[in-house]
């Protein structure tokens, strides 16, 4: 592992990869890390709309909930999460995001117990504090548990993986807001904090609980590949591993990798607009339809169950049908959707407003794995970079409270509605370079190089006499029978 050893009461994994029983619990420990993350997005935007209530602020102050979340945590900790990965491994470092997101979580205890009418300036500050932590918490998590649940088993599944652990996320965030209906907005709760004090304090010690399940498991460590051409077969053979355009992977420096680049900007868009749309969901519900805030709240809840349905079944799809054809077809009709929500009035706008959610739901996953795909040794590196992609909930939020202040919240969709644009540009432009493949394809040296694991290429065998290379090519490689799946790189090993 490029950076520092493993931890002693960490189980290395060999044969590069997880299968059958023994990928089952460490998956089960990433699937708990995703329902944390789910219950706590969960909540952030309920809160958006109570503190709007109780505190007194605007929207737009509002979002600062959003700014710190997103732009706080996870622009500016990702990368400070993504070095621990990269020098002490998965599970300290997932440990260290529980600790982050436990503290940060217990702190709105005191913050909302000295909380008063003449101080709810301060408040809010303080909120958004506790806010910070957590998220500095979340995005350490996030770092780790994206990038272990691709790289843990078979990287020709690598996305139809992810898919189902953020499933998971899904149902925590349709949980949330259910809580929150009730804790928030009902009886004398709706113009008070006193329920959020307890609400997250029961957060805090989900979040300790898990930490210590952490602690005491023997986490698998799948370790990252430094560049295969090192690894010497016998006296006259090395290997290494190549990408589908016969490049070796990982090889070009972090900054010449355009397809993480690219992958990057398009997470930034997706979160941005995924953000916004549940952000001010209660807002258009109540503005544009005859809903209360309970109700609003409730109907959130809704779309974050249609959010859940839809990743489970683009679980589904993703071992059937190639990931970037999927989310162009998803892409096209949250595009649509997004039109009709920005232009539409009444209880059939808040309807296709739920449905838009079934549309976003394999989008991060999948961006996150195309983006992370044929990265070598920059895997961990990487990971972080395409986490600190989600800081584009710290930024669209401003921009559509700001449109929404000055021209009403439906106006203020078309904000999103130009960020599954670019996700629409990214996706298409990898399935056209790809060739146009719809279903996922049967051959392991080639689904593997498209997407997925932590390297997801070929390996070459290159044979060699003392002044004289000559190497076994890619077009051979196909023409002969597919070989054994090997390693961490999701390739073939042929010989």
């Amino acid at each position: 592992m490029g950076g520092g050893g493993i931890p002693m009461n960490v189980a290395p994994v060999q044969g590069g990869y997880l299968t059958g029983r023994k990928l089952v619990f460490p998956l089960a420990l990433v699937i708990s890390l995703f329902f944390l993350w789910g219950f706590s997005y969960g909540l952030l935007d309920v809160l958006n709309k109570h503190f709007q209530t109780v505190l007194n602020i605007t929207k737009l102050e509002s979002t600062g909930l959003q700014v710190m979340y997103f732009g706080g945590g996870y622009l500016c900790f990702s990368p400070i999460a993504a070095e621990v990965l990269k020098r002490k491994g998965y599970k300290i470092t997932i440990l260290m995001g529980l600790a982050f997101y436990s503290i940060g979580a217990v702190m709105f205890w005191p913050v909302a117990h000295y909380s008063t009418p003449y101080n709810t300036k301060s408040a809010f500050g303080g909120f958004l504090v506790c806010t910070l932590v957590i998220a500095c918490g979340l995005a350490t998590l996030e770092t780790a548990a994206n990038s272990y649940a691709v790289v843990i088993g078979d990287p020709a599944l690598a996305s139809a993986r992810l898919q189902f652990c953020q499933s998971w996320n899904g149902v925590a965030s349709f949980v949330g807001p259910l809580i929150a209906s009730k804790a928030f907005f009902s009886g004398a709760n709706q113009n008070n904090l006193t329920n959020v004090q307890y609400v997250y304090l029961a957060v805090s010690c989900a979040g300790a609980a898990v930490a210590v399940l952490f602690f005491v498991a023997k986490l698998p460590e799948v370790a990252e590949e430094t560049g295969r051409r090192s690894s010497i077969v016998d006296e006259n053979t090395l290997e290494m591993a190549v990408g589908h355009d016969g490049k070796i992977i990982g090889d070009a420096p972090l900054y010449k990798q355009y397809n993480m680049i690219f992958g990057v900007i398009a997470q930034f868009c997706y979160v941005g607009a995924q953000v916004t749309i549940a952000s001010f969901f209660i807002n258009y519900a109540t503005e544009n339809a005859s809903y209360t805030a309970a109700e609003a709240s409730q109907m959130l809840s809704y779309g974050l169950i249609t959010f859940t349905v839809g990743r489970f079944i683009a679980t589904g799809l993703a071992t059937i049908f190639e990931s970037n054809f999927l989310l162009v077809i998803y892409c096209c009709f949250a595009i649509a959707f997004n039109a009709y929500i920005a232009a539409g009035h009444g209880k059939a706008a808040v309807g296709v407003l739920i449905a838009i959610f079934f549309f976003e739901a394999p989008m991060y996953p999948t961006i996150f794995t195309l983006g992370t795909a044929n990265l070598g040794r920059h895997t961990r590196r990487g990971a972080g970079i395409l986490v600190m992609g989600v800081s584009g909930g710290a930024v669209f939020p401003p921009i559509q409270g700001a449109v929404a202040d000055a021209a009403g919240t439906r106006i203020s969709y078309v904000v999103p509605l130009c960020g599954f644009v670019v996700v629409l540009a990214y996706v298409s432009y990898h399935w056209v370079t790809h060739g146009f493949k719809v279903m996922r394809q049967k051959g392991a040296v080639i689904a593997a190089s498209y997407e997925g694991g932590a390297v997801g290429g070929v390996v070459q065998t290159v044979h060699y006499d003392e002044k004289r290379l000559s190497v076994v090519g890619l077009e051979e490689i196909r023409r002969n029978s597919v070989g054994e799946v090997t390693g961490a790189t999701g390739g073939i090993r042929r010989e």
